[in-house]
C-alpha cells in the first residue's frame, strides 16, 4: 500500500484549513487572499479540538468577586486547573449522594487554614470526614486554647530564635511555651477515664474535640478549632500515623505510666474503608451512592484516604470499581514516583479510582495555602449548605455493614487461603 506524501491533505476536508502538515505555499497566498478581501478567518470552526471557550476575559477592576474572577480569568495552566478543580467540587462532588473525604498534609492549620478554610467547609457539609496528619491536629488545637500563632520572618536566625525560647514553622513564630502547654493540656485530659480503653483515631479526635470544645467556651472564643468543629458536625477526623506527631507522642509518655488508651490502627483501616462502601452503597431509595476525595497535599494521609478501596476489593474480595471523584492540590510531581505526585490515572490500577470516572479527576498543582482559601470562597458563592452526615455517629452501623459484605464474599479471600497453602513450601 502506497503512503501518503509528508504534507498531503489526510481528507478533502482537511485540505481547506491550514496546517504546519500542509502546502505552505498555498496555505500562505490563501491568507494573504483573505486579508486583502477582508474574509472572516473561519476555517477551523468545525474543529472538535477547537470546541472549548474563547479566551476572551474581562478587565479586572477590583469590582469582581472570587468566584467570578476564578470563573472568568482563570483561563489557562495551573490556574484552569483550579477553576476547574473548583467546579468539579461544586458542581459534581457537592450532589446530595456524595460522600466527601478530605485529607490533609503540611502546615495548614499553623497558617490559620483551619479557621479560615476548613471549618467553613465542615459547617456547610462539604466535607463529611477527614484524614490529617497528626501535626495539623496538635497545631490546630493552639487556637483552641487561645494560644498566639504569629507571622514571622523567614530569614531571621534560628539560633536567635532558639535563644529568645521562639518556635518557628516557615513565616510563622510561635513561643515555645505554646507546644508546653498544649502537651499539658493533651496529657491531662488523656488521662481521663473515657480514654482508657483501645479506640479508633476518630474516637480519640472526637473526645479531644470535646475538651477543646468545652476549653473554647471557658475563653469565650468562638470556635477555632478544627477538632472542636468536627466534634460539634459529628466529622470523624482519622490520622494514619497516630505516632507521628507531637498527640501521638504524649499518648505514648503516658503509658509509660500505665495508661490504657491505645489508637488501634486495625480499626481506622477496617472504619475507613465502611465509610467508602457505605457512600457507594448508599441509603436512599434509588440505592446507590458515590464517593470524592479532596486531596490537599499528600504523603500518608493520601494514601490512607485511597487504600480504603483496594481495602475493600484486593484485600475483603467486595465488588467495587473505586471512588468516583478525584481532586487533587499537589506541588509534588508525579515522574519521581512517589505517592504525593502520583496521578490519578495511576490510581485506576490499583483499584483506587473507577475507571470509567476519570473525566471526574482533577489535579491542581498550587500551594494548598492559595488554592484551599479560593475553593472554599467559591464553593460557599455557587453551593448551598448541605445537611450534616454525621458520618461519625454511624460508624458501628457502617462497620456492620463492611463486616456483612466481607461474610458474604466468603470471609477470607481464596487468594489469601492459596496464599497461607503456600508458605510451607517457602520455608
Amino acid at each position: 500500500m502506497a503512503s501518503k506524501k509528508r504534507g498531503s491533505p489526510a481528507s478533502p476536508r482537511a485540505s481547506a484549513r491550514a496546517s504546519a502538515a500542509g502546502p505552505k505555499a498555498d496555505q500562505k497566498r490563501a491568507a494573504e487572499e483573505r486579508e486583502r478581501s477582508g474574509v472572516k478567518h473561519t476555517s477551523h470552526d468545525g474543529s472538535r479540538f477547537l470546541k472549548g471557550e474563547r479566551i476572551d476575559p474581562r478587565r479586572i477592576d477590583g469590582s469582581e468577586r472570587v468566584a467570578d474572577l476564578i470563573d472568568g480569568c482563570f483561563l489557562a495552566y495551573n490556574a484552569a486547573r483550579l477553576r476547574e478543580a473548583c467546579q468539579l467540587f461544586t458542581q459534581k462532588m457537592l450532589d446530595a449522594d456524595v460522600t466527601v473525604g478530605l485529607s490533609l498534609t503540611g502546615a495548614l492549620t499553623p497558617a490559620g487554614l483551619g479557621m479560615a478554610a476548613i471549618i467553613p467547609l465542615i459547617e456547610s457539609g462539604f466535607v463529611d470526614w477527614i484524614i490529617s496528619t497528626g501535626a495539623n491536629l496538635y497545631h490546630d488545637t493552639h487556637f483552641g486554647l487561645g494560644l498566639a500563632m504569629h507571622r514571622g520572618n523567614a530569614q531571621e536566625s534560628d539560633v536567635v530564635l532558639r535563644e529568645e525560647g521562639v518556635v518557628r514553622i516557615y513565616d510563622i513564630f510561635f513561643d515555645y511555651d505554646v507546644l508546653l502547654s498544649t502537651d499539658a493540656f493533651f496529657r491531662t485530659i488523656i488521662q481521663g477515664k473515657e480514654f482508657q480503653r483501645s479506640m479508633s483515631s476518630a474516637e480519640f479526635h472526637n473526645l479531644c474535640g470535646k475538651y477543646v470544645r468545652e476549653r473554647e467556651k471557658a475563653l469565650g472564643i468562638g470556635q477555632k478549632s478544627l477538632l472542636s468543629a468536627a466534634y460539634a458536625a459529628g466529622v470523624p477526623i482519622y490520622t494514619s500515623s497516630p505516632g507521628d506527631s507531637s498527640i501521638g507522642m504524649n499518648v505514648a509518655a503516658l503509658a509509660l505510666d500505665g495508661n490504657r488508651c491505645v489508637i488501634d490502627p486495625n480499626l481506622d483501616v477496617n472504619e475507613t474503608a465502611s465509610i467508602v462502601l457505605d457512600a457507594k452503597r448508599g441509603s436512599g431509595k434509588k440505592g446507590g451512592g458515590r464517593s470524592a476525595v479532596l486531596i490537599c497535599g499528600g504523603g500518608s494521609p493520601k494514601n490512607f484516604m485511597l487504600q480504603t478501596e483496594p481495602q475493600i476489593q484486593e484485600v475483603l474480595g467486595i465488588d467495587e470499581k473505586g471512588h468516583d471523584y478525584f481532586l487533587q492540590i499537589t506541588d509534588a510531581r508525579p515522574d519521581t514516583g512517589g505517592l504525593s505526585g502520583a496521578t490519578p490515572a495511576e490510581a485506576v490500577s490499583w483499584g483506587k479510582i473507577d475507571p470509567d470516572r476519570l473525566p471526574d479527576a482533577v489535579v491542581c498543582y498550587l500551594d494548598s495555602t492559595v488554592a484551599l482559601p479560593l475553593l472554599t470562597s467559591y464553593a460557599h458563592a455557587r453551593h448551598a449548605r448541605r445537611p450534616l452526615k454525621r458520618l461519625l455517629d454511624r460508624r458501628k452501623e457502617m462497620l456492620d455493614r463492611l463486616t456483612s459484605e466481607y461474610r458474604r464474599a466468603g470471609g477470607r479471600s481464596a487468594a489469601a487461603e492459596d496464599a497461607e497453602a503456600m508458605l510451607p513450601m517457602h520455608r
